[in-house]
């Protein structure tokens, strides 16, 4: 019977692969949608995850998320280190200063300014230079993407055409707030929100580099010691200065829930799923039910030879099983596929095994639609039809 249900699936090649391609679609949009979605999210938070040495970030009560950066006093960092259970505390500047390039444009980049004697908060892989060469005068380090990108090195003829471009290389110089700065490495790090490019540099620098400002502390990193919980740890620092304290998971969720929050990613990226779950349902289901109308006739014929309604029922789940597996296989590929080939791209994607079950739930429940419009037809069904007409 299973093998029947097979041919009379595949007997109609229209329909079938109607069915597989609605399907498909559905399973392909849903996954490529949710995966964007993920792709953009972690990109709100990714300096955070880049930033992997503090157990507690500490920061003004006011911060909302990441780049919302409200400065400190420098005296705060004296009193989060006297916080019992603290192993040490750094200083670390985060701001938006904008570069002066060699053909004379601007470009706003992330400074980050990182503790001068152990530069913790480092970059987590450096493709040239290594990390101690920060410490060369008016050393800095910028991000792969950035120095082939935006701060490329520009050659422009006497009317601004551009004759050549390359990477930015290490020895280049840049200005950053009028003030001279030699690249001494070139880093991989994850892409932010904003996608600008990402400048290290040592703390004493960065705060030269900035504009004239009465606090320029943006974050105190936190080591706590062997054995202390970091939980309490930061219930401990809020308790004794007054300021906010974070983990490191805390204030990804923390600027996640942000941008969900205040900006319309979440309905755009749900239009789009949901447009894929109601295309595929109305395409599969329409198709599978027009596909059992046809076959009314073989299912009689096997009411009228003793089949039961539950063995009948059997069939169209298999025949919705199959389709439905081929369907999310061609949908999740062709989503890979799509991934791989903007890998190097802007684009954000990030495929995890929780938006695989979300499709596959998605896929099961479209297949579960449409075939119950097919069972209560055929539960209807009476063998006579057999022969009439």
């Amino acid at each position: 019977m299973n093998f029947l249900a097979l041919r009379m699936l595949m007997g109609d090649r229209a329909k079938y692969i109607g069915i597989v391609f609605g399907i498909t679609f559905a399973a392909m949009l849903i996954t490529q949608q949710v995966s964007i979605f993920c792709g953009l999210m972690s990109r709100t938070f990714g300096f955070i995850s880049d930033t992997g040495y503090p157990d507690v970030w500490v920061m003004d009560p006011k911060v909302q998320f990441i780049d919302d950066i409200k400065p400190l006093q420098d005296t705060q960092l004296l009193r989060v280190r006297g916080v019992e259970g603290v192993e040490w505390a750094v200083p670390l500047y985060k701001g938006m200063i904008k570069a002066r390039l060699s053909d004379g444009t601007f470009q706003n980049c992330n400074v980050i300014g990182l503790d001068d004697a152990s530069l913790v908060g480092g970059p987590p892989q450096m493709l040239e230079g290594s990390l101690e060469d920060l410490r060369r005068a008016d050393g800095v380090i910028v991000d792969e993407v950035g120095a082939s990108s935006r701060l490329a090195y520009v050659e422009r003829d006497e009317k601004g055409a551009v004759i050549s471009t390359r990477n930015l290389r290490v020895g280049d110089l840049l200005e950053l707030n009028d003030r001279r700065a030699v690249v001494v490495g070139i880093c991989s790090v994850q892409r932010t929100f904003q996608s600008q490019p990402v400048i290290y540099t040592t703390y004493s620098r960065a705060t030269k580099f900035a504009p004239r400002e009465r606090k320029l502390l943006s974050f105190i990193c936190v080591k706590a010691k062997a054995g202390v919980d970091h939980a309490a740890l930061a219930d401990r620092i809020e308790t004794d200065t007054g300021l906010a304290a974070l983990s490191a998971q805390e204030f990804s969720w923390k600027t996640m829930l942000y941008f969900m929050k205040y900006t319309g990613i979440p309905i755009n990226f749900g239009i789009a799923v949901a447009l894929g779950f109601i295309v595929g349902t109305a395409i599969a289901g329409q198709t599978f039910y027009q596909f059992t109308s046809d076959n009314l006739r073989q299912f009689g014929a096997l009411k009228a030879m003793g089949a039961t309604n539950l063995r009948l029922l059997g069939m169209i789940f298999l025949q919705a099983l199959v389709v439905g597996v081929i369907g999310y296989g061609l949908g999740v590929g062709v989503a890979s596929t799509f991934a791989v080939l903007a890998k190097k791209s802007e684009l954000a994607f990030l495929l995890l095994w929780q938006t695989l079950a979300v499709t596959g739930g998605a896929i099961t429940l479209i297949c579960l639609l449409a075939s119950l419009l097919s069972i209560w037809k055929v539960m209807r069904l009476e063998p006579a039809i057999v022969f009439k007409g």
